[in-house]
């Protein structure tokens, strides 16, 4: 059977980088590296390709230089299981260089994009009550962080 993984292509930091993520959540580890081999001058012995997984998914990164830059079109969405752990991830993944964006997303140091988003959430901008519904996603798109509280007193009304 055929094995997917998403491929991160990153500049000279890819260890920093990788070790960082990793880091950030249970079930996590540097799986492997290669290296570039002698004969690429400045590049020599650093890292090339660093397979980790992130909670028990896996991703390959690819030191592959300054030529391509992330967008938002891509993102790796967390289901975090309450607000703090929204909280711990958020502000770790913001800081040193990281920025907000809106309803959830973010862009770490590095430029990915992330949705840090509590698991409970979709109970209610996608509850049984439309009304309250549309409560809850107006408050969450005005929000940068998720606020799960907001959410949930948007939602009773």
């Amino acid at each position: 059977m055929p094995h997917t993984m998403t491929c991160l292509w990153m500049d000279n930091w890819i260890q920093e980088a990788v070790n960082f993520y990793v880091s950030l959540f249970p079930n996590s580890r540097v799986l492997d590296a290669s290296r570039y081999p002698d004969s690429m001058g400045e590049m020599a012995g650093k890292p090339l390709v660093m397979n980790f997984e992130l909670d028990g998914v896996r991703y390959m990164a690819l030191n592959g230089g300054p030529v391509f830059k992330y967008t938002e079109a891509i993102s790796i969405f967390v289901n975090c299981k309450d607000q703090a752990e929204v909280d711990r991830l958020w502000s770790a993944l913001i800081a040193n260089g990281g920025s907000e964006s809106q309803c959830g997303w973010l862009k770490d140091r590095y430029g990915l994009s992330w949705q840090i988003v509590p698991v409970e959430m979709s109970d209610y901008i996608a509850g049984p009550d439309k009304a309250a519904a549309n409560r809850a996603m107006q408050a969450m798109l005005k929000m940068s962080k998720i606020d799960l509280a907001a959410i949930k007193s948007a939602y009773a009304g």
